[in-house]
C-alpha cells in the first residue's frame, strides 16, 4: 500500500503541549486517529513526528493528503 486510507474528511483538533512530540498516523489505518498505533506496518508508510512549539490547539490532517504533513491544509475539501 502506498496510498493512505482517508480516516475522515475533516481535521482532528488536538490540544497539544509545548515541547511534546506527537506521532501522526500517515497511513489512515490507526485505531487511535490522528495518532499512530503501529497499524502501518507493511504498508510502506510511516508516522510523521510533530513537535509542538507552544501549548494550544492544532488541527491534524484527517484525510492524509495534506501538503503540510501532519497538519491540515484543507486538502480534504478537494477530495472526491
Amino acid at each position: 500500500m502506498s496510498e493512505p486510507i482517508i480516516a475522515q474528511k475533516a481535521p482532528f483538533p488536538v490540544v497539544v503541549e509545548a515541547g511534546k512530540t506527537y506521532y501522526w498516523c500517515s497511513c489512515g489505518q490507526s485505531k487511535t486517529q490522528p495518532f499512530c498505533d503501529g497499524a502501518h506496518k507493511g504498508s510502506g508508510l510511516a508516522p510523521t513526528a510533530y513537535k509542538a512549539e507552544k501549548d494550544g490547539t492544532v488541527y491534524f490532517c484527517g484525510c492524509k493528503h495534506s501538503a503540510k504533513g501532519a497538519l491540515c491544509d484543507g486538502s480534504h475539501s478537494k477530495l472526491p
